[in-house]
């Protein structure tokens, strides 16, 4: 038995197409958009499925996950906390050391141009990290 955490025939990307077909929903429209916009941003963003079916995107580590509830989508940072967010786009989980979230309820839409700047600074970050553990 493969659960969305073992790898098998079928790739994240399409585990993440049937999560959005199975919940057919303004939360799968939200999440199909959210989706469409870390590709423009990053084009070499990782798509992944963890933690019992939550797409997860990666670039040099986790970017941020797509959380689905039913009253709102989740998109946590896991490094929200250092990054720069003039557009108060961050409205969860602000008192935490390291992650932000920013939640996103039915018929709310996000500013495409902050998320997208968003979503290169966290690349920058995860680059970053990388790189200092390089030099060690």
């Amino acid at each position: 038995m493969t659960t969305p955490d073992t790898p098998d025939s079928t790739s994240a990307s399409q585990q993440i197409d049937h999560k959005l077909a199975e919940l057919g929903d303004w939360r799968a429209e939200t999440l199909a958009r959210i989706r469409a916009l870390i590709k423009e941003a990053d084009p070499e963003v990782v798509e992944a499925m963890k933690w019992m079916g939550t797409p997860v995107w990666e670039h040099d580590g986790i970017l941020c996950t797509g959380e689905t509830y039913k009253a709102k989508v989740k998109l946590t940072f896991t490094k929200g906390a250092a990054l720069p967010d003039p557009a108060r786009l961050f409205n969860s989980s602000l008192d935490g050391n390291a992650r932000r979230a920013i939640d996103i309820a039915e018929g709310e839409s996000i500013d495409a141009d902050a998320f997208k700047a968003l979503i290169r600074e966290a690349v920058a970050l995860n680059r970053s990290a990388k790189q200092s553990k390089r030099a060690r």
